[in-house]
C-alpha cells in the first residue's frame, strides 16, 4: 500500500539523537514485547524496565535480545539503583546490569536521601560503563524541589556525566514537572531548558495532553519518556500531526476552492 500521498514533519530514522521516545515497561511477558516491538518497534528509542521490575522479570533475558534485534536501548528504572545505593551495593547492581547486557541506567535520587553530592559520584561512576540518563525531580508530591533547585541538579547531573537529564512525572503524570492535576508547571520546564536545551532533556509525560504540550512547544523532535506501551503508536502521530492536539504542524496549504 502506497502511504506516501501525505506531507508530514521529517522524523530522522534509528538511532536518533533527539526524538527520542522512552517507553515504560511495568512487567509485560515477552510476547506482548515481541507484538509491540514487530508493529512499532521502529518509533522506541529506548525501553525502560520501569522502578525495579527487571531484576524480578524472568523474561529479561529474551526481552533484552529481543530490544537489540529492534535497535532499542533497554533502561533500568532508577529506584533500582537507589535501593541498591541504600544499600551500599551499588558495585553489584551494575556489575549485574552490565552481565544481563543493559546499555543504559538511570541515575535518580526521588525516593532515597541522597545527597546531591552522592548522586554525582554515582552518576560517574555508572557513566565508566554505562550511558546514564539522570533524573531530577522527587516522588513525593509534598516535597517539591524550588526552580533554583532544579536548575542547579540539572547542571551538576550534566557535569557528572550524564547524557541526558530525565524530568521527573512518575507513570501517574502527576508530579516532578506536573501539578496534582497532571497539569504542565511551565516556569520549572522553562527553568531546567534553560540550563540544558531542550535537547538535554527527556520529558516525561505519560498522558496524551502532556505529550501534545511537549511537541507543540518544541517540536516534532522533542525527547518525550514514560509513554505507556499501549501508546507508542499515538505519540507517534501526535509527533507527527496525525492527532487534532497537534494537527496544526502538519497542516498544508488550504484546499483550493472548485470552482
Amino acid at each position: 500500500m502506497n502511504r506516501d500521498f501525505l506531507t508530514l514533519p521529517a522524523r530522522a530514522g534509528k538511532p536518533r539523537t533527539t526524538g527520542l521516545t522512552h517507553v515504560l515497561d511495568k512487567g509485560v511477558p515477552p510476547q506482548q514485547a515481541q507484538a509491540l516491538l514487530e508493529v512499532a518497534g521502529e518509533f522506541v528509542d529506548i525501553w525502560k524496565f520501569g522502578w525495579g521490575t527487571a531484576y524480578l522479570d524472568r523474561g529479561l533475558e529474551r526481552k533484552l535480545s529481543l530490544l537489540a534485534e529492534h535497535g532499542v536501548r533497554a533502561c533500568l528504572g532508577g529506584t533500582l539503583l537507589e535501593v541498591a545505593w541504600s544499600q551500599g551495593r551499588v558495585e553489584e547492581c551494575l556489575r549485574w546490569a552490565g552481565e544481563a547486557g543493559v546499555p543504559l541506567v538511570e541515575v535518580s535520587r526521588g525516593v532515597m536521601p541522597m545527597p546531591l553530592a552522592d548522586k554525582a559520584l554515582l552518576i560517574a561512576r555508572a557513566a565508566r560503563s554505562f550511558t546514564v540518563l539522570a533524573e531530577v525531580g522527587t516522588k513525593d508530591p509534598r516535597q517539591q524541589l524550588d526552580i533554583g533547585e532544579w536548575k542547579d541538579e540539572v547542571g551538576h547531573d550534566l557535569a557528572a556525566g550524564a547524557w541526558l537529564v530525565v524530568t521527573e512525572g512518575r507513570a501517574s503524570g502527576t508530579v516532578g514537572t506536573y501539578d496534582a492535576s497532571g497539569a504542565v508547571i511551565e516556569e520549572v520546564i522553562d527553568a531546567v531548558v534553560g540550563v540544558a536545551g531542550h535537547e538535554r532533556i527527556l520529558f516525561e509525560a505519560p498522558r496524551r495532553h502532556q505529550q501534545a504540550w511537549c511537541i507543540n512547544r518544541f517540536g516534532t523532535d522533542v525527547n518525550v519518556g514514560n509513554v505507556a506501551l499501549e501508546d507508542i503508536v499515538n505519540l507517534e502521530t501526535l509527533r507527527l500531526g496525525l492527532r487534532a492536539d497537534t494537527a496544526v504542524i502538519a497542516s498544508g496549504p488550504p484546499p483550493r476552492s472548485r470552482s
